[in-house]
């Protein structure tokens, strides 16, 4: 009785692995899947066999020996065509749920893909903002140095206007200036060739001041000191030329040429100021207003420059030789 059940027994499993040959199925591919099933069905072992269809080490025959006695259903009496079918059916449904995964996996990566959009998208927003906030605060800085600055230079002029009227023993308290009159255009041959007669304070401010521009930096370079010469006298020039125009009686104490000719210079400084230049409130310009436009004064400034550049013997003679 026991002989004829493993008999039966092989039989049984020896018509699964035939029933899968026929189905198209390798016989190593068949033999893994009666051995992974436990040899209980075929539509277990044809499960099987999709589940792993793409995996290449089930297509060689198993090194293992099976275990083909143990008691096996009986053989269903599906014909090949049913089997089949079957099959078809199955492999039909394990390609749905492959392709249901495969369109959740691609929801999910979508997903992934918008989210990490978004966080670039924040992360470069939050960038860009920090870097405005950043350019604001360096323009803000800078305006508040050049400010500063500005406040500095108009502070270091103002005391060493006061420390060279203390020096001279002139008064220190604003001197009244004269009324503005509007000429005609001077004739600068003429300032040149004649010397006005100004107060005589005033003729000596200037002539001290040159004296001392010519004394302190000539040893440096005597080119140094003609050049802020000629770059006064231009401006002079210019402020009684034109007295209308506003350009000829505004100086920006930070321009470069101006700076690298007479502004680092502070007595080049202190001769626009007896000129009746005046630094203005907060800013960084000198200015010479309508009403501090005094013409003689600038006509005397011109003369004073004038024989600077050409007499050698400058600030040598007393005030009572040059006047004769």
């Amino acid at each position: 009785m026991l002989a004829e059940t493993a008999n039966d027994a092989v039989e049984v499993n020896r018509g699964l692995l035939k029933e899968l040959e026929d189905m198209g199925f390798s016989m190593a591919k068949a033999a893994w899947a009666l051995h992974h099933s436990g040899n209980s069905s075929l539509e277990t072992a044809v499960n099987w066999i999709i589940d792993h269809e793409n995996d290449s080490q089930f297509d060689k025959m198993p090194l293992v020996e099976f275990n083909i006695e143990i008691e096996s259903p009986k053989p269903s009496d599906d014909t090949a065509e049913t089997a089949q079918a079957r099959a078809k059916e199955l492999k039909e449904r394990a390609r749905k749920l492959r392709e249901e995964e495969e369109t959740k996996r691609e929801r999910e990566k979508e997903k992934e893909r918008i989210r990490a959009g978004k966080e670039m998208m924040e992360t470069k927003r939050i960038a860009e903002e920090n870097e405005r906030k950043r350019n604001l605060s360096l323009r803000k800085a800078e305006k508040d140095e050049e400010k500063k600055a500005s406040e500095r230079i108009m502070q270091k002029v103002n005391a060493d206007k006061l420390e060279r009227k203390q020096r001279l023993g002139l008064p220190t308290e604003t001197e009244s200036t004269s009324t503005s009159t509007q000429v005609a255009p001077l004739d600068t041959k003429r300032i040149l060739m004649s010397s006005p007669n100004p107060p005589a304070s005033k003729a000596e401010e200037m002539r001290e001041c040159l004296r001392s521009l010519r004394r302190n930096h000539n040893e440096e370079d005597p080119r140094m000191t003609k050049r802020a010469f000629e770059t006064l006298l231009m401006i002079v020039r210019n402020a009684a030329k034109y007295p209308g125009e506003e350009k000829y009686r505004r100086i920006r104490l930070t321009n470069r040429l101006f700076q690298e000719r007479v502004g680092r210079f502070k007595e080049g400084i202190e001769f626009m100021e007896l000129c009746g230049f005046k630094g203005e409130q907060g800013s960084e310009f000198l200015s010479l207003s309508n009403h501090d436009a005094d013409i003689l004064r600038l006509r005397n400034a011109a003369f004073q420059l004038q024989s600077a550049i050409t007499n050698p013997f400058f600030g040598l003679l007393s005030k009572e030789a040059e006047n004769l």
